[in-house]
């Protein structure tokens, strides 16, 4: 399901200057939560981050991606991650 959500997302926010880094599932206290992190080859800022969700949202939403997840978190990568 990574690749497959991978997939739908990059061509969509490439003209943000984004792309998927990582798509992976986590629970903590029984939370399910879908991560998509984000890279870019210039800063991410908050805007941009925004812009991205607007995107990302309706995608998963349309093809039945967040039925069994609690929530769905779009963040950066962290400066200096591998």
């Amino acid at each position: 399901m990574e690749e497959k959500i991978k997939i739908l997302i990059d061509d969509k926010i490439k003209d943000l200057d984004l792309f998927v880094s990582s798509v992976y599932f986590s629970e903590e206290e029984g939370i399910k939560t879908l991560n998509i992190e984000l890279d870019s080859d210039s800063v991410i800022d908050i805007n941009r981050i925004t812009a991205a969700t607007k995107v990302i949202n309706p995608i998963m939403d349309a093809n039945n991606l967040c039925n069994d997840i609690d929530v769905l978190d779009i963040h950066s990568k962290e400066k200096g991650d591998d």
